[in-house]
């Protein structure tokens, strides 16, 4: 008795089953991680994208900012009485002290209300 001949039996037909299944099953798995993946990457790099597009943009808008000075200095009102004169000295002061105006300019206008 050699073996058999012929078709599988019931439990080579049920082994041969069992491997084609679990074959299928295998490449299916690979592919749908293999594409999770690649859409997870996408995903980051599409994010990065925008972050680098915002950092981008925040910087221009900064940039625009520093660059759009007052096309005109503000001059202090004259000098109309003795408690008016503080809070003009105190504003020309704040302003100095924010950059708005050079030392030149603020001495020229203290110079301006002090007579």
């Amino acid at each position: 008795m050699l073996g058999r001949r012929g078709r599988p039996g019931l439990i080579g037909l049920a082994a041969r089953t069992a491997v084609v299944a679990g074959t299928a099953t295998a490449v299916s798995g690979g592919i749908a991680s293999r594409r999770q993946r690649n859409e997870q990457e996408a995903a980051e790099a599409q994010a990065w994208q925008a972050q680098q597009q915002q950092q981008a943009m925040d910087a221009a808008a900064a940039q625009a900012v520093a660059n759009a000075a007052p096309a005109t200095q503000p001059t202090p009102a004259p000098a109309s009485g003795g408690g008016d004169l503080m809070g003009q000295l105190t504003q020309l002061a704040a302003l100095h002290d924010q950059g708005v105006l050079s030392d030149e300019e603020f001495a020229a206008g203290k110079a301006k209300l002090l007579g």
